[in-house]
């Protein structure tokens, strides 16, 4: 799915969750654009002899309900289009640093050039640091196995969302769901980015550097020399020999003896015989160790960005995707795995329980409600008669019960390494509020039981979800509570 198909989908996505009052898009919007959605990707399908998939369908849709948008809200309109400021600055920061490149060394003295120049030693140094930190960065991934861009801060931006106040109130707080939303999700994407405009910044800059040495010395006499306090020949021949040996050996370019080195001490009568050698060897190291570096990463980056671009990846399995596929032909099913703990779940609870699942995943989900787990006991191996692997895993409580850290917690921790993040934990109030609901400040009971749960599942990063499973609809799921469950 390309960058823009994407975007389009996850802001849809977000505006039909928020929506939940039908005040945007009513029933018949949505309805109107599946079908229009299947009808434009059987005919794309058709046209362009490729499969029909659940991705090609969800694009059309979005851009079915987007257009339908715009054309209600014009305000929306300046949302769905790309900012150009972003592709304006990637394009400025490489020309900027190729003309501060040309203009860096003018700071000096254009006829008399030391041997040992500031200017260009500290480019040299700054990029052998960013290579020691990219490498580091690189070896840090593969100790915590999972890889981080090192321009991840670039996550901590947040887009501006004014003009908000045009918008209805619920397609405002879409608007800003999708922002967040589309910042997490296109983050690997705006990385590569940054990361190919530096690198390509940093290669321009070298270059610049390079031309302005050769340039100038069209119509100047470079008299190359040196001068130091605290340095003597012999150890300035050596920061020479180890500075130039790189490029002296890939170029087979001469370079400076120590006699060399001894003759040319103090710049006052620095001898011009050396300042294109000089020249030579400062522009072969440079493009050796700066402008081919930063022109690979810069490749890297650009390829990175190339393929996030045309496959950026949504996860499809969340359950707002899968509902809105579960009708296609082919789609697969969406199994929810559940665990009870110290539960006994009758037919009416799973009656329950697959209800709630079909609301939130689609009419073809099934619930694999796997065997209660004692209280005390450990989390039993499921068993798994599911054809593929389940959308969600479930920890299933009573609100009858009190949390427990050394009980449902370590059940939860045992069910968490077992199936890592794409779990949910679910509290059923069923008993408990017919129990005590009726009773003389019930309602204060339930509301300090709930909160209890809710406080246990912040412990374990888990949003608890409180349902009702002999009644389901008396205790609706917020629509999004359980796809911000998938990493």
């Amino acid at each position: 799915m390309n960058e823009l198909a994407a975007s389009q989908i996850t802001l849809v996505r977000a505006v039909e969750e928020a929506d939940s009052e039908r005040q945007i898009l009513s029933d018949d919007d949505r309805l109107y654009a599946t079908r229009s959605a299947q009808e434009l990707a059987r005919w794309e399908v058709a046209d362009t002899k490729s499969d029909f998939t659940p991705a090609l369908f969800l694009q059309k849709r979005a851009e079915q309900v987007v257009i339908k948008l715009v054309e209600r809200h014009p305000a929306f309109a300046r949302l769905t289009t790309p900012r150009g400021w972003t592709s304006l600055v990637m394009a400025m920061l490489p020309t900027l640093a190729l003309l501060t490149g040309v203009l860096v060394d003018r700071v000096t003295n254009p006829h008399r050039v030391d041997l040992l120049s500031a200017p260009l030693i500290l480019i040299l140094l700054w990029n052998l640091v960013v290579y020691l930190w990219l490498l580091a960065w690189w070896l840090a991934g593969l100790v915590r196995d999972s890889p981080r861009s090192p321009w991840r801060w670039t996550g901590n931006w947040r887009p501006k969302t004014t003009g908000l106040s045009k918008l209805p109130p619920p397609l405002a707080k879409a608007v800003r769901q999708f922002a967040a939303e589309w910042l997490r999700l296109s983050a690997p994407l705006m990385q590569a980015r940054i990361s190919r405009a530096i690198h390509l910044s940093a290669a321009l800059f070298a270059v610049g550097a390079i031309g302005s040495l050769a340039l100038r010395g069209l119509f100047t006499q470079y008299r190359a020399g040196w001068e130091s306090t605290f340095l003597g020949a012999e150890q300035v021949h050596a920061l020479l020999d180890a500075l130039f040996t790189p490029a002296m050996a890939l170029f087979s370019l001469p370079g400076f003896s120590l006699a060399d080195v001894q003759a040319l001490r103090n710049t006052a009568s620095a001898s011009p015989d050396t300042g294109a050698q000089w020249v030579v060897l400062y522009a072969a190291t440079l493009f050796l160790m700066v402008v081919l570096p930063r022109m690979a990463l810069a490749a890297m980056s650009w390829m990175s960005e190339r393929r996030l671009r045309q496959h950026l990846p949504v996860d499809l399995t969340q359950p707002y995707f899968r509902k809105l596929t579960a009708h296609l032909d082919g789609a697969a099913t969406a199994w929810v795995q559940v665990f009870p703990y110290s539960f006994a779940v009758d037919a009416a609870h799973q009656q329950g329980l697959s209800q709630l699942a079909k609301v939130h995943w689609g009419d073809n989900a099934q619930v694999q409600c796997q065997a209660s787990t004692a209280y005390g006991d450990d989390v039993a191996p499921p068993i798994n008669n599911a054809a593929a692997a389940p959308a969600l895993t479930v920890a299933l409580f009573n609100l009858s019960a009190t949390p427990e850290r050394e009980n449902h917690g370590e059940f939860l921790d045992q069910l968490a390494i077992a199936h890592g993040r794409k779990m949910a934990l679910w509290v059923d109030e069923s008993a408990y509020r017919e129990r005590v609901g009726r009773q003389a400040g019930g309602a204060a009971r339930v509301g300090e039981r709930v909160a209890l749960w809710r406080q246990f599942g912040e412990l374990h990063q888990l949003p608890v979800t409180i349902v009702n499973l002999l009644q389901p609809t008396h205790h609706p799921i917020e629509p999004g509570a359980v796809s911000r469950l998938s990493p």
